[in-house]
């Protein structure tokens, strides 16, 4: 017994065969109509990245610097037996973190208010 095709199978045999379509390309990104990508800025070095960020929020860097010196100041303190001593420098380092966690979340704060240009 044959089956006759369908209405709705030659549609799709028809709208599958669109005059003018190019092949799917796995390696380029798709043509999409009215979209214009922006070209990409030069590639950004990791020094120049940390010297940008450091002058948009200087004090997260002034605040890591400061963990790791009472973190270190405090390990020698504790290795030599002055156990006062390292106990206020952990302490020291603790109000370090907290500085750089809100200097964090004021620089972020700031980027996000600062009207995008």
């Amino acid at each position: 017994m044959a089956v006759a095709p369908s209405a709705v199978h030659e549609e799709r045999a028809a709208g599958s065969a669109q005059p003018g379509a190019a092949a799917f390309n796995p390696h380029s990104p798709p043509a999409i109509e009215g979209f214009t990508p922006l070209s990409r800025a030069r590639e950004e070095r990791f020094q120049d990245k940390f010297i940008r960020k450091t002058k948009e929020n200087p004090f997260v860097p002034i605040g890591c610097l400061g963990t790791a010196g009472a973190l270190m100041y405090g390990l020698r303190a504790f290795k030599q037996g002055k156990t006062r001593q390292s106990q206020m420098l952990m302490r020291t380092r603790i109000f370090a973190q907290g500085f750089t966690v809100v200097a964090i979340i004021v620089g972020v704060a700031a980027a996000a208010l600062k009207p995008k240009q």
